[in-house]
């Protein structure tokens, strides 16, 4: 099962009005999960652009609030997810895995920033000084490469397992 739709599930079973993927061209199809789906453009483009491309997208349906989350994050909850909806405050709320990540929301008064973000570190500026939530580490795993799966599929190994690794 692709990576992506671990993820798009989570999101699938929550009360959203509106979901949006922004994808490039080896990210799956997430229609099927509830997605408007948005091919990032031009296809190298930055986070940054992926994250402007989504809220545009978003913001058509005037949200009173936008999370953003990564399709590469597998283990984030829909429980952690209800939760940051639950807490949330109207300006902003992270995720505090290892450090201040996403998910993360926004309040309508942050959308312009978000719109206007540049280079490839995605709205972590916007978050430095945000309230947060916790999320335990172990789940707290971007997976970007084949060396962070095999990571996260030793963690979740030792997780279940009681710390203990493979039997």
């Amino acid at each position: 099962m692709p990576l992506a739709f671990h993820a798009a599930r989570t999101f699938a079973a929550l009360p959203f009005a509106t979901r949006v993927a922004v994808y490039s061209d080896d990210t799956p199809d997430l229609g099927s999960f509830g997605f408007e789906c948005v091919k990032l453009s031009p296809a190298d483009a930055p986070l940054s652009r992926s994250i402007a491309q989504g809220v545009a997208i978003a913001m058509r349906d005037d949200p009173a609030a936008i999370m953003i989350a990564l399709a590469d994050m597998p283990f984030v909850s829909a429980a952690h997810l209800s939760d940051m909806v639950a807490q949330f405050d109207g300006d902003r709320l992270a995720t505090w895995g290892v450090a201040t990540m996403p998910p993360a929301l926004f309040g309508p008064q942050h959308f312009g920033a978000l719109s206007a973000l540049s280079g490839d570190r995605g709205a972590g500026a916007l978050l430095h000084d945000a309230a947060t939530i916790a999320l335990d580490p172990a789940l707290a795993i971007d997976i970007d490469s084949k060396d962070d799966l095999e990571r996260a599929r030793q963690s979740v190994e030792r997780k279940w397992n009681g710390g203990r690794g493979r039997d």
